[in-house]
């Protein structure tokens, strides 16, 4: 066994064990916490494969952005989880049925590299001799892969749109600002004339 495939064994193990743990703790700190830890161990077999610039930018963006502010969000937020639980069984067979298809269709695309191993190496794309790692990915993802680019960004932003309407409580005793309230109120709302007798105060 070389170096390079006992790092390999060691960064998957570690990432598989982490993403059970994220789905499987109760904090949901230490479930950010493990995202954490499975993005860096991802981010190293990036690194084996030669793909410097996708495990950069999983340590840079996800890792030194988007899960530190997960983690700020999840201990300054006061968000009722057990609230959040409690309908939770009721969408559990949809949940079922999701993760046997994707279960399905992982096994058959490793399936088909056993099979028929001529198909997966037939739509590897070409090495160009003199371009860099990160040319090469940005050329095919803005050109080939464009329309699957500018869909998952997509996705994307409609996640980030739910996650905010799914978190955001209204508190009763805060005070909010009415746009409305403001501009359709009139003089005698906001100024109140009194009479003070003289020789006393308000």
């Amino acid at each position: 066994m070389t170096l390079q495939l006992a790092f390999f064994y060691l960064f998957a193990t570690v990432a598989i064990i982490s993403a059970v743990m994220v789905i499987s703790s109760r904090n949901p700190v230490h479930s950010v916490l493990f995202l954490i830890l499975a993005f860096v161990n991802g981010a190293g077999i990036f690194m084996l494969a030669g793909a410097e610039f996708l495990a950069l930018l999983l340590i840079v963006v996800y890792v030194g952005a988007v899960m530190v502010l997960f983690l700020f969000v999840v201990m300054m937020l006061d968000v009722d989880f057990a609230q959040l639980r409690q309908g939770i069984l009721q969408y559990a067979p949809v949940g079922a049925l999701i993760g046997g298809v994707l279960l399905i269709e992982l096994i058959l695309v490793a399936g088909s590299f056993v099979v028929t191993p001529e198909v997966a190496s037939s739509s590897a794309v070409p090495f160009v001799e003199g371009m860099s790692n990160t040319e090469a990915l940005g050329n095919m993802l803005y050109t080939r892969y464009v329309y699957l680019f500018e869909a998952a960004g997509l996705i994307l932003l409609v996640a980030m749109i739910g996650a905010i309407v799914l978190t955001l409580k209204h508190k009763p005793n805060v005070k909010r600002q009415d746009i409305n309230a403001q501009v359709a109120r009139k003089r005698e709302d906001a100024v109140e004339v009194v009479s003070v007798e003289s020789g006393k105060g308000i």
